[in-house]
């Protein structure tokens, strides 16, 4: 009996230690010195059932097979929405209409003075290529020619504004369609003007530079290398860009279906859920008590944060869709930011080409002239705030900082609670900000807005009490 003690009791010790799941009778130590098998215990197998190990749900575990949990969350929100649609189909009827949209861009027999605006832009383009052109021949000498630059470009970046603010008949989404394409367009332009100098001075510090390579040079400032530079979906310049062999025309026709169906789903959110919660309302964000305030937000959330992420795969689908018809290579567009464990992981990975334009053209020339490389991080931080606070308060007309003073308080929770924060109660974190932050406070914008247009034209909503549709694009 003691020595079969003594087995029983190596054989619970051995299976303490063990990390996988195996029985604890073919983990018993066996030797040519053992008794028979005969003579061992009947339940042996069955007297030692624990060893060391860690609850599964615990942040010691090492489990990582959670696809149950994300199928049950999934169905559980879908369930959720479904009854919050069928609530609201019940109390407000069926609201989407895709016509409405199409009446809009028909209206005034197209007389669009976005696209007019648009078109005005070639100018500028133009501009930027024949200062290059001049710069090659030696016609104008850098100094001269960098300043003509800034100037076309300050004037790129006035022009689109004066004329929103100025021009009643422009509408909404006219005027958010083409801020966002001079913005877009001055940093490209900008990009261009910057690479081609460096070009130049590396083309001035090789000595051995032949005429040859002073050809290849002047060839690349051409009327096709400036436009499909600006076509491309990227923000920074380079003479050639890798391309892909051959357009696919049937992923072409995939992107292009997607981005139909994504503005479909977009124009029934606003129509049928956000709308209505528009309409609940009588006065501005700034203008109701904390109470009224605090629900209308709440309600907002999940339209709002869909509504987001269906803009991020349409961005997804049309980056895809120019980068697939002009074959260009590099389609690495965002990170894995919904992986991300801070904000700062997420900011950098959610918008890859303007990154890639921040380092090269602001933050590195930054440290290049000794600015300490976290300030010179700040800096683009602030300026990427300011500008998103522009981009959305000039077409709406309002200007009240929401955006920007939610993005620097992001920051602060960024830096005063990341350390708190980390593994996937970071990821907890980013998701929450996302939910909360910027998106919400874009909303509240286009909800003062509807408030103003609401009240600047009751007298021709009163005689028609059928529910409107989408207003964003009317004009202010």
């Amino acid at each position: 009996m003691a020595v079969m003690r003594k087995r029983f009791s190596s054989v619970c010790s051995s299976s303490s230690t063990e990390d996988n799941s195996a029985s604890l009778y073919d983990s018993a130590p066996t030797s040519a010195s053992d008794p028979p098998a005969e003579h061992e215990h009947p339940y042996a197998p069955l007297l030692c059932c624990h060893r060391v190990q860690d609850s599964l749900l615990s942040s010691n575990s090492s489990f990582t097979r959670y696809r149950g949990i994300l199928n049950w969350i999934i169905i559980l929100l879908v369930l959720t929405h479904a009854h919050l649609f069928l609530e609201n189909f019940i109390q407000h009827g069926f609201l989407i209409d895709v016509k409405k949209v199409l009446e809009h861009l028909i209206a005034d027999n197209c007389n669009w003075p976005s696209v007019n605006l648009i078109l005005a832009a070639n100018m500028f383009a133009i501009t930027a290529l024949l200062l290059e052109r001049f710069q090659e021949k030696g016609t104008l000498s850098p100094t001269k020619a960098h300043r003509l630059h800034l100037t076309n470009l300050g004037l790129l970046l006035l022009f689109p504004a004066a004329v929103i603010a100025h021009e009643p008949t422009i509408s909404t989404g006219g005027a958010f369609f083409s801020l966002w394409f001079y913005t877009a367009l001055g940093m490209k332009l900008y990009s261009y003007q910057e690479t081609n100098r460096w070009y130049r001075q590396a083309h001035l510090t090789n000595a051995e530079t032949d005429m040859k390579d002073s050809k290849a040079h002047n060839e690349h400032l051409t009327f096709q290398d400036l436009y499909y530079f600006l076509f491309a979906p990227t923000l920074c310049y380079q003479r050639d860009f890798p391309c892909t062999p051959k357009v696919r025309i049937n992923k072409l026709l995939h992107r292009l279906l997607e981005m139909v169906i994504v503005i479909q789903i977009m124009v029934g959110i606003v129509q049928q859920w956000i709308e209505p919660i528009f309409q609940r309302s009588e006065n501005s964000f700034s203008s109701m008590d904390i109470t009224m305030r605090v629900e209308h937000l709440v309600g907002l959330v999940a339209p709002t944060h869909f509504l987001w992420l269906l803009l991020f795969f349409l961005s997804h689908s049309y980056l895809n869709f120019c980068a697939e018809l002009l074959r260009f290579g590099d389609r690495h567009f965002y990170g894995d930011w919904w992986n991300a464990t801070t904000l700062i992981t997420f900011w950098r990975n959610w918008n890859i080409p303007f990154q890639k334009w921040c380092h090269r053209h602001v933050c590195a020339q930054l440290v290049e002239k000794n600015v300490p490389l976290s300030q010179a991080e700040l800096l683009v931080f602030l300026m990427s705030a300011a500008l998103c606070e522009y981009m959305f308060a000039l077409p709406l007309h309002s200007c009240r900082l929401w955006i920007f003073l939610m993005m620097v308080f992001e920051l602060l929770v960024a830096v005063f609670l990341g350390n708190y924060f980390q593994g996937n109660y970071g990821n907890g974190l980013v998701w929450l900000c996302l939910l909360l932050g910027s998106p919400l406070a874009v909303i509240t914008y286009f909800h003062d807005h509807y408030i103003s247009f609401q009240q600047s034209s009751f007298s021709a909503l009163a005689s028609d009490h059928r529910p409107r549709g989408v207003v964003f694009l009317q004009p202010h």
